[in-house]
This record gives C-alpha cells, structure tokens and sequence, in this order.
C-alpha cells in the first residue's frame, strides 16, 4: 500500500475514534485493502484519547448491536484477566466490571482500550492489509466533480507529506473535518424548528449554538497526602462563571439538573469510597477499584471526571478559525484543571472543611504528561446533509404520542439506544435530556446528498442537533462504523457507488444480508423478551421500550 510520495488503498479512513476503527475491521474482514489515518497516537476516540466510559444501553449485557462490538468488550475484560493480578472472585467474575463505576458494566482504564484495540488490529497489519498512519493530518482534499481523489497527509512530527488515493473515503473523524475539507455539503449547530419540525429545535438555525465540550482527567484520592497542583490560569475568573439558567457557578456540587431543570446536589463523596452501589461523582466513572485487584496493586481507586461542572461552553469550537479553535481548546482544558484545583483546595468536603489535597492526577493511564486526556471530548462536529435525516420525530418519546417505539427503517444497517442528550450550549442555554425509544440507524443517513465515494462513520451521519444527542454514544459510534466499513467494501465488490445500494432494492437486501452474516443486529429483539433490567448509573429503566432517566448519576 505503501508507494512513492504517498499511499494507495481500496478504503481510506480519516479518524481512528470508535467508529474508524469498527470501519476499519469491517472493510479488512470483507477483503479489502484498508489505510487508516489518525492525528494522535492512540486509536479508540471517545474511548480511549477523550477518556470517556463507555456509555451504553441498559441490556448491553445480553443484547449486542453487532458481534464485533461484543469481541470488544470481552477483548477488554480478557486483557485484565490475562496481564493485571485481579483476586480469585474478580477473575471468575462473568461481567467484571473493572473499575466498578456506576455509568458502566465495564468501567475500564482508558490505556487498556487503547492496548486492546491496537491488538485487534494488529494481525491486519501483519497480513500487510492494513496500513495505520498515525501523528498523521489531512491538510487538503483533491476532488473532481461529485468524487474525492485523493488526500494531502501530513505527519505532524516530522511535516513530511504524501498523498493517499483511495476510490473510497471514509470520515471518521471527531468534528466531521474530511466534510470541510472535501466539500461534502454539511450543516453544524443547531437547526431551525421550521425546517425539522422537531419539537426541541431552536426557533432559528444557529450554527454557532454548539454543545458543550468537555475535557476530562483521571484522578485518585490519597487521604493525607498534598498533591495541589498550581493554580491554573484563569481560575479567579473560571471559578466565578456561571450560566444564567442554573442556580449557582458551576464550581460547586450543586448544578442544575439535566431533566427537571431544578437544584440538584451531588458531592464528590457520599460515604466510603470502597462501597458498590454509592451514587456519588466518585463512583459514576470509577475506572480501577483496588478491591477487585491483589492488596498492593493500585494504592488508590482511580476515577474519572468528566462531569457537568467541567463542560466548557463559552465558545463555539466548530466552523470558527483555527486560531479561535485553538483558544476555545486551551480554555476547556484550563477549565476542567480549574475544577481539578477547586475540588483540591476549596470544595465543601463530605466530612467538613474544605478541598481534598489528596486528590491527584492519572495522566498516566491516559496517556499523557499533564494529567489530562490527550483529546477534548467532542459531543457534536458537522453533520453530512444525507438523503435521509433523522429527526427527534423518528426516535422521541413526546414526539411519538401514540406510535408504538421508534421509527421502523427499511433500510436498516444497525442498532442503538441512548437518551436525547444535550449538554448546556455555547449560547448559554440549558440542557435537553429527554426519553427516546430504542432506534435504527438508517442507511440513507449514511449518504451524502452530492458526493458518491465519502461516507460518514461516526457522529457526522444525517442526524440533526437534537437525534445526534442520542446517536453520539459508543456502542452506536462503533455500529455506524461498522455499516459505513461493510457499505465500503459491498459497493467495491458490485463495483457501484455505494448509494446505489440504497436506491436499489435487491442490492440494499443482499447488503442486509450481509450485515446480518457479520453478527450485526439490524432490529432490536422484543422487548418482552428481555430481562427488565435498571443500569446501575445513569439508571435508565426499561420500560416497555423507552429509556427513562430514574435517577441520574453522571451526565455524558
């Protein structure tokens, strides 16, 4: 794959998130060629760089949107079992839960994932099949008509570049960059009710009305010790900021709450830090809890943040300049090292005073030097303009008065379930979390209206602001990978654009077909079937078959 001044590939995949890296399996499993290009050094995304749980539905356990995704996860809780002294209960324990965190069955530490994912495509990149570029950036996009040809790579180290030509492209990455780049027609920020007819859309279309980002860490606690890290800049004035809709500055363990929209206090502690089922900012992403692992192995638990009280929403990252882009990014990190400081040095403490000197950064299990994540955590990016859009009317409970679940898609490639989940927005305005019905992803929201060989892979398909709040997640983000990966590979056998397999009905069953063969779920099982199950966490509750917030414990 490798050729002078540049690459060559069947598929060519920008972003090695979740969902590049679900494409890239995908396509390496039906036979092709696959070259996967990454800025950082670490693959896995939102799980891994950006440091975030996974968030997934509540029958995760028993109910798997695709067999890959279910490989995964047993992928991560083998690497524990194999490589880390966990003691003999936790070892025989069928759904370890590493970090016993409440947001997760399978609370795990970011540098595992990162370990196993690289496993999982590693006997690829043996075989010669796979390429994977990372410290790697796209600077242009060369396009003809309705096509892309080819993509301007530059490696970030060294500022060599080369050329990477592919019939097939695929955007997986975080913010939707290739669409820019490519000239793929996309809209970003919020819609315009007028347009969607949906009912939480905003009166006008605000582009610039974006949720907010957040940029998560790692920490233990070590009661005694002094671990306070300088003050971080701009911290006087971060301490103090506060939206005009909630009842206090968000430095503070009050905030308002995502549903209800009332007071709600939730501490850093609710008691002991070693006890299950503690629903406190402690326990809601706890990622290693030492009683799980041979006395000695791990001095501290080690949790990680990534709570409303960090979401930074002064500025719009998406669609700005690069400059603008960049202050946006360093204040979200100084932010959240903002809360870090408070927590150390000022928070009311469970048992009186103030601040917990003890805590102290993890960098290391997220791979970085500062104690950070090594990425910002992206709610939102651009969205393609698709030839199907789903909207809050397809997959909202208030917005479905009378219908049975969601929307049924014929064109089905895959599965998901998450709550309508909005973070405060970069105009100031409140959440929005509301119930929705387990849903499909639809093919048609992987196609662009214009462009025939660039395909989506992640949370840049045809959602609008309010449904990618629920299709951003991911067990979800892995699944539209993997149909964006499959869609790849089946156009390049048929050697048709892949938006023929749509519009073909005979070709759009034998896609199906094939997804189905793949272990993919293009339905979801009768609800009455299923175990009613509360997912210790968020504590989504099955009902019927909608997701109800009972009693939240951590927002994503």
């Amino acid at each position: 794959m490798q050729r002078t001044g540049g690459w060559e590939a069947d598929v060519a995949i920008v972003g090695g998130g979740l969902g590049g890296v679900s494409a890239a399996l995908a396509a390496l499993r039906l036979g092709q060629r696959v070259v996967l290009v990454e800025a950082l050094q670490w693959l896995g995304g939102q799980l891994t760089a950006q440091a975030v749980p996974p968030d997934e539905y509540p029958w995760i356990e028993s109910v798997h949107a695709s067999q890959s995704y279910a490989q995964l996860r047993a992928a991560v809780r083998a690497y524990y079992r194999e490589h880390l002294p966990l003691t003999h209960e936790a070892f025989h324990t069928l759904c370890l839960n590493p970090g016993q965190g409440n947001v997760s069955t399978l609370c795990h530490e970011p540098w595992v994932a990162a370990r196993v994912i690289d496993a999982l495509l590693a006997p690829w990149e043996q075989h010669g099949q796979l390429r994977i570029l990372r410290g790697h950036r796209v600077r242009r996009a060369d396009t003809a008509g309705d096509r892309v040809l080819a993509l301007q790579l530059c490696e970030t180290a060294s500022g060599h570049e080369g050329v990477l030509q592919a019939p097939i492209f695929i955007d997986a990455t975080e913010t939707g960059e290739l669409l820019d780049l490519a000239g793929v027609e996309h809209v970003f920020g919020a819609e315009a009710q007028a347009d969607t007819q949906e009912p939480h859309a905003l009166a006008q279309a605000d582009p610039f009305d974006q949720q907010a980002v957040t940029w998560c860490f790692a920490m233990e606690h070590r009661p005694g010790e002094h671990h306070v890290i300088d003050k971080p800049e701009g911290y006087d004035r971060f301490r103090t900021l506060q939206l005009d809709c909630w009842p206090n500055a968000q430095y503070s363990w009050t905030l308002s709450d995502f549903v209800t929209h009332q007071p709600r206090t939730r501490a850093l502690f609710a008691g002991d830090t070693d006890a299950r089922g503690v629903y406190d900012l402690w326990h809601a992403r706890r990622i290693a809890w030492r009683g799980h692992f041979v006395p000695g192995t791990y001095e501290s638990d080690i949790t990680l943040a990534n709570w409303p009280q960090m979401d930074y929403w002064e500025r719009p990252l998406i669609g700005v300049s690069e400059a603008d882009e960049q202050m946006a990014l360093k204040d979200a990190k100084q932010f959240s090292l903002g809360f870090f400081y408070w927590m150390q040095t000022e928070a009311p403490r469970h048992d009186g005073g103030l601040g917990y000197p003890g805590l102290r950064l993890r960098g290391d299990v997220l791979g970085s030097e500062d104690g950070m994540a090594q990425q910002v955590y992206w709610r939102e990016g651009r969205r393609i303009r698709a030839e199907f859009t789903v909207l809050e009317q397809h997959i909202g409970v208030s917005a479905r008065v009378g219908l049975e679940g969601a929307e049924r898609f014929h064109d089905s490639v895959g599965i998901g379930a998450y709550r309508i989940d909005l973070h405060p927005s970069t105009r100031g305005r409140n959440t929005v979390d509301i119930d929705s019905h387990p849903f499909q992803i639809p093919l048609g929201a992987l196609l662009p209206q214009r462009v025939q060989n660039l395909l989506p892979a992640c949370k840049n398909i045809g959602t609008t602001r309010i449904t990618n709040g629920a299709y951003r997640e991911h067990t979800t983000e892995w699944s539209i990978g993997e149909a964006a990966g499959s869609l790849a590979a089946f156009a390049l056998r048929k050697a048709l654009p892949p938006r023929a397999v749509r519009a073909q009905p005979a070709l759009l069953q034998d896609f199906q077909r094939l997804l189905r063969a793949q272990g993919v779920l293009l339905e979801w099982p009768r609800f009455g079937a299923l175990t009613p199950l509360l997912r210790t966490g968020y504590q989504h509750a099955q009902r019927g078959s909608v997701l109800h917030k009972v009693a939240d414990t951590s927002d994503v």
